[in-house]
């Protein structure tokens, strides 16, 4: 899976994906990732690409002309290396994100379906966002990491990356763990334990050390529809319904 973020801020992007499990990941093919300067893509020889908001209101906001140049730019190298691949084969349409607070809220099932493409176009916006008439071009889905305001939309893009990534066959070392983790069934993840058997007076609970897999199975799943309920209800009550439907 390839990733193109497309930003004002290209070494932040880098850096942020280029170490840790992301970056062997990258190392091993089993994903890529370009960070795309938009400054580059400007006509201003001062490489500005803001300027004032029509209209009342305070803050500068990015103008349609770099962006939509960059996008295109991305779209025809997309464009090119898939049909040097596969020839003249129809093409699949790729998916432009814009990272923005306005978004559908990120989650577990939608990083699955981003998983799927081939190639995933990341729009990080900056000040107060991007010229309308840019997004109506070029945006395919807005996307938003929570409802709060950030400085910029890297950190989101690279939230985003994460969680797409580890759903990527041979980003993780193990890939069931992709399954368990929280949110992989509809529920928050079971608590976990590790050696050694007994810290500060506190033992592992006897059925993980039982080697009964049933038994185990049961106890993580009544542990985690328990601690859902408790943290997050609406997440158990979802659950619920979805369960108490399909009987």
């Amino acid at each position: 899976m390839f990733f193109h973020v497309l930003t004002l801020f290209p070494e932040m992007i880098m850096d942020g994906l280029g170490t840790s499990i992301l970056g062997r990941a990258m190392q091993k093919g089993c994903i890529q990732a370009e960070a795309v300067n938009i400054r580059d893509y400007t006509t201003n020889k001062h490489q500005k690409v803001d300027d004032y908001t029509y209209g009342p209101g305070a803050g500068m906001l990015m103008q349609a002309q770099p962006v939509y140049d960059c996008v295109q730019a991305v779209l025809a190298n997309i464009k090119q290396r898939r049909m040097e691949q596969a020839g003249d084969a129809p093409q699949k349409r790729v998916r432009v994100v814009y990272v923005t607070p306005q978004g559908a809220v990120f989650d577990q099932k939608m990083a699955q379906e981003f998983a799927k493409e081939e190639d995933l176009v990341l729009l990080c916006g900056h000040y107060e966002g991007i010229d309308e008439r840019v997004l109506e071009e070029v945006v395919t889905d807005y996307v938003s990491i929570g409802d709060y305001v950030l400085t910029g939309g890297e950190l989101p893009a690279m939230v985003m990356v994460d969680a797409i990534s580890r759903l990527v066959p041979g980003v993780l070392n193990n890939d069931e763990s992709a399954v368990t983790d929280s949110f992989g069934n509809g529920l928050l993840e079971h608590p976990q334990y590790s050696r050694p058997q007994v810290w500060r007076d506190k033992e592992v609970p006897p059925v993980l050390l039982s080697g009964n897999h049933k038994l185990i199975e049961k106890w993580q799943l009544e542990e985690s529809l328990k601690r859902t309920k408790e943290r997050r209800p609406d997440l158990y009550e979802r659950w619920k319904e979805e369960h108490d439907s399909s009987k």
